[in-house]
């Protein structure tokens, strides 16, 4: 073996890339603020135009959800939690970097960047410290300090999604579910509904001001998927423009210069691009080809240049930059050390009949003939009201080039499927979905995709508790089960959400006393002796969705009786990876787990 010849990568070098999960583009245009975890851990880095390093901003090691430049340059604006425990503070930071000043500071609670006026001078954001369940939304004057109280929560989370360009009237959304999102005009303290009928269930996703009296929004009012639709303030009419068969239109942005709207829409597995020209007769949505399969967050310049960051499956988020007539340039080039781009595997999207004849969409990773090592992973996705999608997830690249094949279904309360294939979950967790995911199994078999003695079952979130459903109840089919801080009682779970949720359980999963028997029937601690098969339970200890104690309780009960199962507890996350050191060492973990049960 030469010199120069390596070995394969380790699972390090699948995970050791700069991931970039927001951004914000200055004003000229020369500097982009990017959160990152370039550093290992969580911060704000600048990216200069035409210099080709970045340098840090800040230097708080922490969670970044939100980031704003000020228009006028004085600084920058983002939001941040506290080791994973989504109780985000607003800050800001000088435009060079150095030490954030927190701005209304309040512990053990939410504070949510809306949206920074034109001038830079007014900040709007929600909070939960004075309102628990429903949020209160403020208007912060950035140079008096002076502070209103613009819309107060009740029935439902409210926000402002949009403010309108002399800022007296309030685009605001109030979420009585995920499938339930009304849009309402407020104006001078008066509330008028965007859709004929605010009772009907459906979702504003999108909203965009055109003028002080026009604006356009996506919903799926009265239809299965999202369009989009034109509302006047004068007269109050609401009137549907455009849709595009079997695809969610979601976020909108305008172009006010040149008087164009850009319309982000969700199709199925994938993102599509699309721009409506206002200065035309007849103006149509026309597509954009996207240099991603899947858009993160975006903007649109004042100049007209249009800011994607976004990935696939064999990439991390980068940023890339489109002006009108010429192709989209990239910004920023993360990639993943372990990845060739020349051999990685992309998934393939299959279907498949469910129980009931329903037809499910899902992604199926399978590696050459020649590197499968047999065995195939069964990955229930989180949400519920989500869907697997053309996301880039290391340890995905890494149990294929392992030689793994990775089977991902979309079961119904999926997304992008239409708006009641989304809802069929409500109120039923552990029936439906969970006859899906075996029915996916059981067309494996039929298929010869995979070996009935050769599955391995992980999941996070929602996924965490379909996993130990399906080994509480299906253990048959399984050699090994992964569970990342995922519920084991709906009981439990359903009393310790955060307060925001607690409005919207009811519907999103049950009445604990109502349906009891449903919750009894559905949580996966109530099959513990039926849960054979070695398990290893992840765990962030500060956790607010998932506590700590709905893993404590299955991993005490399973010891108890004496079962094969490890438990691992990141003292410093909450639902998810805000340290790239805890989660190498998560997957690290998981992945000497397959190997020891294989």
């Amino acid at each position: 073996m030469s010199e120069w010849e390596f070995g394969p990568p380790d699972i390090e070098d699948f995970f050791r890339y700069a991931n970039i999960t927001a951004f914000s583009v200055s004003d000229d245009e020369q500097s982009i603020a990017v959160a990152t975890n370039l550093g290992g851990t969580f911060d704000l880095w600048g990216l200069t135009i035409g210099i080709h390093y970045p340098h840090q901003l800040s230097h708080m090691g922490q969670m970044i959800h939100d980031v704003h430049y000020d228009p006028a340059g004085r600084y920058i604006l983002f939001s941040a939690d506290h080791d994973g425990d989504e109780n985000t503070q607003m800050y800001l930071l000088p435009p060079q970097g150095g030490t954030a000043k927190i701005l209304r500071e309040a512990p053990s609670h939410k504070q949510l960047i809306l949206h920074v006026s034109e001038d830079g001078n007014r900040l709007y954001y929600a909070s939960d410290r004075e309102n628990p369940s429903f949020f209160n939304n403020y208007r912060l004057n950035l140079e008096t300090g002076e502070e209103e109280l613009l819309v107060k929560g009740e029935g439902g989370a409210t926000y402002i999604a949009q403010v309108s360009p002399n800022e007296r009237v309030f685009v605001v959304l109030k979420l009585f579910a995920n499938t339930f999102i009304a849009g309402f005009i407020v104006q001078d303290g008066i509330w008028h509904s965007i859709v004929p009928n605010p009772q009907t269930p459906h979702v504003v996703y999108g909203a965009e001001f055109i003028d002080d009296g026009h604006l356009y929004v996506t919903t799926n009012y009265e239809r299965e998927f999202s369009y989009l639709a034109k509302y006047d303030l004068a007269t109050q009419q609401f009137s549907p423009v455009a849709q595009i068969e079997g695809q969610d239109l979601a976020d909108l942005k305008w172009d006010k210069e040149r008087q164009r709207l850009y319309v982000l829409a969700h199709a199925g597995v994938e993102d599509r691009f699309y721009v409506m020209d206002l200065t035309v007769n007849n103006p149509s949505l026309q597509p954009i080809d996207l240099p991603v399969s899947l858009v993160t967050s975006w903007t649109v310049a004042r100049s007209g240049t249009v800011y994607v960051l976004g990935q696939s499956e064999i990439m991390p988020n980068n940023l890339f930059r489109y002006t009108p007539g010429s192709p989209w340039t990239p910004i920023t080039d993360n990639r993943s050390m372990g990845i060739d781009p020349n051999t990685a595997v992309h998934a393939e999207v299959v279907h498949y009949p469910s129980f009931d004849g329903t037809i499910i969409e899902a992604l199926w990773f399978s590696p050459p003939a020649e590197r499968r090592n047999g065995y195939t992973i069964i990955w229930p996705h989180g949400g519920p009201q989500y869907a697997e999608r053309r996301q880039f997830r290391s340890i995905v690249q890494y149990f294929v080039h392992e030689g793994y094949q990775f089977f991902a279904p979309n079961f119904r309360g999926s997304t992008g499927y239409g708006k009641t294939f989304t809802t069929l979950v409500e109120g039923d967790w552990g029936e439906g979905p969970r006859k899906d995911m075996v029915s996916g199994i059981e067309w494996l078999f039929r298929m010869n995709m995979a070996q009935k003695d050769k599955l391995f079952l992980m999941g996070g979130s929602y996924g965490g508790y379909m996993s130990l459903l399906l080994h509480g109840r299906h253990p048959e089919y399984f050699k090994a089960v992964v569970d990342i801080f995922g519920p084991s009682n709906l009981f439990t779970f359903h009393d310790s959400v955060p307060e925001s949720w607690k409005p919207v359980m009811d519907i999103f999963l049950g009445n604990p006393v109502t349906q009891a028997e449903k919750f009894r029937e559905d949580s996966p601690i109530t099959y513990l002796d039926a849960m054979t098969r070695p398990m290893l339970v992840i765990q962030g200890a500060n956790d607010p969705r998932v506590v700590k104690q709905e893993s404590d309780q299955l991993v005490e009960a399973l010891r108890a009786r004496g079962r094969d199962i490890e438990y691992m507890v990141l003292e410093d996350e909450g639902h998810g990876f805000s340290k790239k050191a805890n989660e190498i060492a998560v997957y690290r973990k998981i992945a000497e787990f397959f190997r020891q049960h294989q």
